[in-house]
């Protein structure tokens, strides 16, 4: 896109990787991009969902962060959640006269499958611990409950993850990932499975796929194939270091958990399913009626999120935000204006780019992508409408300065960063974060104590 005539203000609400690409595009093509983030930090999960270990890949990330950041026609405000029902909505920002607003924020709910004793003690969603042991407040600060024997429902790039911290940080007993499919349905990357497969009870994995391998034939499946890709991580697995056994249940659907009398997790109950074909050659799960327990004392949902409910845009029929299914402006054929259903009209002015638009694979290629493209969208729409200059950065920092919620910009990112570093330094570490708001925030020297002091 060409470079606007006048500068346009878009507000850019999220700061992970669709966000911060898309507000390299923007302000690359002119506009003043007011990104605006819940967290202290800018990144999004590429900061806070990346296992903390792979360094090298973070870094390269911050690097490209950092980049964008410093364009001086992106403005940050961190610590700043934007809700329906909070001190700054979506509405407000509609009001104070931006030209657009794009909605970047993530998948910020929690999805579980409604099931009896999901509010046991030892019942997490992966999200949660993610956040947690990735040291993103306030989860960082909470306490979670684990114990020796965990149980994890699903079989993609979280489960592993999760099975990642469990067998390498806290050298578990056992982890089974309970999966309602078979074999061959699967979701996981090689090199993901990487990390814990030197864990794989490969026996287990034998006996399982001899038991659905009828099953898997009837549908067109390759039982052998299904177990050359999950053991293809063996020869370049992790060394192991823990006794952990880690095993898959398939055909498992999660039925409901079961607990103690003093409200703690037993097991999970699954039906026994059958694999069935779909016209599209695509498989599903059909129960038998039939229950067994998988037994454990911990139980993590690794099934994936959802977005807000209460963030102020409308949902479809599936409880996603709504997209017009006739964009004016589509980039690449693709739909990333909001819409309301109800009205059957276009969310006028406002877009939506990576997991707030669409569920994705959580690779940071896919989002850049997604937010580049959306950013194209916006320009679209900003070249169709009247020029002018609408002022709205500014009522968006007199809205600011109003709040007491202390709000972090650009340079006081590069203090905590530069604080960070220096502990990391001081302690011999590959790294540091500190693990609360309070202390993110004194360290910037924003917090009512640095103030005091």
């Amino acid at each position: 896109m060409k470079p606007m005539s006048t500068q346009s203000t878009v507000a850019v609400i999220g700061a992970g990787p669709a966000g911060l690409f898309a507000a390299r595009e923007l302000a690359n093509a002119g506009v003043q991009v007011a990104l605006l983030n819940r967290d202290i930090k800018a990144g999004g999960l590429a900061e806070y969902g990346i296992y903390p270990n792979k360094y090298k890949m973070k870094d390269g990330l911050r690097k490209q962060f950092r980049q964008v950041l410093a364009l001086p026609n992106v403005a940050y405000f961190g610590n700043l959640r934007i809700q329906h029902d909070g001190p700054l909505s979506l509405a407000d920002l509609q009001s104070m006269g931006f030209d657009a607003v794009l909605v970047s924020v993530g998948a910020q709910g929690t999805k579980w499958l409604g099931l009896e004793g999901e509010d046991l003690q030892g019942v997490y969603h992966a999200k949660d611990l993610v956040y947690h042991y990735n040291k993103l407040p306030p989860y960082s600060q909470q306490q979670f409950g684990v114990g020796r024997r965990f149980v994890c429902i699903g079989a993609g790039n979280v489960m592993l993850d999760i099975a990642h911290w469990a067998v390498r940080e806290l050298k578990v007993d056992e982890l089974v990932a309970a999966v309602r499919r078979g074999p061959a349905d699967v979701k996981f990357t090689k090199k993901e499975m990487e990390t814990v497969a030197a864990n794989l009870d490969v026996a287990a994995l034998d006996a399982e796929i001899a038991r659905c391998a009828p099953n898997m034939a009837a549908v067109g499946q390759d039982p052998q194939a299904a177990k050359d890709y999950i053991v293809a991580a063996l020869p370049g697995a992790e060394p192991k270091v823990s006794e952990t056994r880690m095993r898959f249940d398939f055909l498992a659907s999660p039925h409901r958990i079961v607990g103690d009398s003093n409200g703690r997790v037993i097991g999970l109950e699954v039906e026994d399913t059958l694999l069935a074909a779909r016209p599209d050659g695509s498989t599903t799960a059909k129960g038998q009626g039939t229950y067994r327990l998988i037994e454990g004392d911990t139980i993590v949902f690794c099934i994936g999120d959802k977005v807000d409910a209460h963030f102020g845009l409308p949902l479809d029929k599936w409880g996603d935000f709504a997209k017009h299914p006739q964009p004016r402006f589509p980039s690449n054929d693709i739909s990333y204006e909001a819409y309301d259903p109800e009205r059957q009209q276009a969310v006028e002015g406002v877009f939506l780019a990576g997991w707030a638009r669409e569920a994705s694979t959580g690779l940071v290629g896919a989002a850049r992508k997604d937010g580049t493209q959306a950013a194209n969208a916006v320009l679209a729409y900003l070249a169709s409408r009247p020029e002018a200059d609408s002022g709205a950065l500014a009522a968006l920092q007199a809205r600011l300065a109003a709040m007491d919620n202390p709000i972090v910009r650009n340079e006081d990112l590069v203090r905590l960063e530069e604080a960070e570093a220096a502990v990391a330094t001081e302690r011999g570490l590959p790294e540091f974060k500190f693990s609360s708001n309070e202390d993110m925030l004194n360290a910037m020297g924003l917090s009512r104590v640095a103030e005091a002091s």
